[in-house]
């Protein structure tokens, strides 16, 4: 038994100076002095007047892909140009000792951010790295990757090759590929690289799930299935079940299952498997599906051509034909649902499918939700209240998608947009993440961005003010919300009795601190199921 004492304790809903804990749960609340006294055989921790509250929940990333992505050549502090990024990757391999024909991967880099060029890099920039060694370099976002002509070769990729449904390819006047992948088309290229094994897999989630207890998440919604083309899913599954085994689970884990196809999902339900099922450490959650791209590739689908580029409304990844069936199917077979929208025109596909699996079998609380929810009309924040829809926010996203915003889609649909908080007043019910490895599993960051509507070093903004979160919104935001998020809160996202002890000590008061300072305060320590894990 552990007694905390003398802190800022925030439960979720007052302050408390201090708790006990039991086993992995809660057991009491309350003033130092009484539980001092009646807890004496305890081992006591003083808490020094730090400032604790339940631990973070992330309510959509990617663990898995967090993983490998660590293992891979980390481009997101070398993008001032073009040039920086292609001589980071040659130091890279050169330092990594990558051997002749291996495969090059990296990660993070975001044209946006170049300075010597305006454009996607291209097979002729990476043929400069290496013509030896096949490379693929992914977007931030995750939605594009670039590879160079050793891969297009390795790939089969030629001017000879036919487009993919929900995603492209691009070539140039001649029809030869220029080695920019988005959307769908990422299957040609992830299809050719190597699949881990078990312990592979396991290390990365290790390696993600220290990660994520060094910023104080304690539980993550994650779509882990499609990371590896072609690797089967009970690999992943068991892979977590022998961590659990093993004792080696630091993070709470509800899968977000993410499948393509209505035969494949179809499969997943016949072999028993439901929104719920599982235990405190990995329960299976929604269907999770693509919708569309991102704002920063312009791959998002847009109800019109983007402001910045009129040839193109962005990519849809399905049909509203698709949505419906497979939508339809897990709603009817007691599965949540969990869909990727940026853009607008997608939302409408989504909610069109959703509202019609609701007309056809009525069913209380689903939890049918929108992930990431961005680029929004004002009609459709209405029809997400009268759908009841939960709102999956990655607030962090302000962070550079305020540069960008109104250029991408105009300042009439940029006022509806990221309207977290008109959502909120309308009755919807809002979480918080980081879609990690797209941003860090940044949770302070992502509430300053919440609180502020600016960015976190040049604090530009603030990107309509009105939607702005109060710290107790954006500390719930990550906490309680996120918990409902997964059908979870009557057991995690506070601490009172009978909770499960997942907590976090900060170096500061998150309610006392400068807002644009959030992003400074430190992590001290992570408690998961009554053990500090960082």
């Amino acid at each position: 038994m552990d007694l905390f004492y003398n802190g800022n304790v925030f439960t979720g809903d007052s302050f408390v100076e201090a708790f006990v804990v039991d086993g992995n749960h809660f057991v009491a609340t309350g003033r130092s002095e009484e539980l001092l006294e009646k807890y004496s055989y305890a081992t006591k921790h003083n808490l020094n007047d730090k400032f604790v509250c339940a631990g973070f929940n992330d309510s959509h990333m990617h663990v898995l892909n967090d993983g490998y992505s660590l293992e891979t050549i980390q481009l997101a502090d070398h993008t001032s140009s073009l040039k920086e990024m292609k001589e980071y990757i040659a130091e890279e391999v050169k330092s990594r000792q990558i051997k002749e024909g291996q495969w090059i991967r990296a990660r993070g880099w975001n044209h946006d951010f170049f300075t010597d060029v305006n454009r996607f890099p291209t097979r002729y920039d990476l043929d400069e790295i290496s013509q030896t060694n096949p490379i693929c370099i992914v977007r931030a976002c995750g939605h594009a990757c670039v590879v160079n002509s050793k891969a297009l070769e390795m790939i089969g990729i030629d001017k000879n090759t036919k487009q993919v449904d929900g995603g492209r390819f691009d070539v140039d006047e001649n029809g030869e590929p220029l080695g920019i992948f988005r959307e769908n088309a990422l299957d040609l290229v992830y299809a050719k690289l190597p699949k881990p094994t078990r312990e592979e897999l396991k290390q990365m989630l290790i390696l993600a799930m220290k990660q994520l207890n060094s910023f104080g998440v304690t539980s993550a919604q994650t779509d882990d299935f499609v990371v590896f083309h072609g690797l089967d899913y009970h690999e992943i599954i068991q892979a977590y079940e022998e961590l659990k085994e093993e004792g080696r689970m630091t993070v709470r884990i509800n899968q977000q299952n993410h499948f393509t196809n209505l035969k494949s999902l179809k499969e997943f339900v016949e072999e028993g498997h439901y929104t719920g099922l599982g235990d405190e450490f990995f329960r299976f959650g929604p269907l999770k599906m693509l919708g569309d791209g991102s704002l920063g590739a312009r791959t998002a689908f847009m109800s019109a051509p983007y402001a910045d580029d009129p040839s193109t409304c962005g990519i849809p990844v399905y049909s509203q034909e698709t949505f419906d069936e497979m939508i339809g199917y897990a709603h009817n077979h007691n599965m949540q649902v969990a869909i990727h929208s940026i853009g607008d025109g997608i939302l409408d596909r989504i909610m069109n499918a959703i509202e019609k699996a609701q007309n056809e079998n009525p069913r209380e609380d689903a939890r049918h939700g929108i992930i990431h929810c961005q680029i929004t009309r004002p009609d459709q924040l209405d029809r997400m209240a009268k759908l009841n829809l939960h709102c999956y926010a990655q607030t962090i996203f302000l962070d550079y998608d305020i540069k960008i915003v109104e250029d991408r889609v105009g300042k009439e649909k940029a006022a509806s947009s990221y309207n977290f908080k008109t959502l909120m007043k309308k009755g919807v019910h809002v979480s918080n993440g980081s879609d990690c490895p797209v941003e860090l599993p940044n949770v302070l960051g992502g509430m300053q961005c919440a609180i502020t509507r600016s960015t976190l070093k040049e604090h530009i903004g603030p990107y309509l003010p009105e939607e702005a979160f109060t710290v107790k919104e954006a500390i719930l935001s990550f906490t309680t919300e996120a918990a409902r998020a997964s059908f979870e809160e009557k057991i995690k996202g506070k601490i009172e009795e009978g909770m499960l002890a997942d907590f976090v000590i900060l170096d500061e008061n998150l309610f006392e601190v400068d807002p644009y300072h959030i992003n400074d305060v430190k992590i001290l320590q992570t408690w998961m199921n009554g053990k500090q894990v960082y």
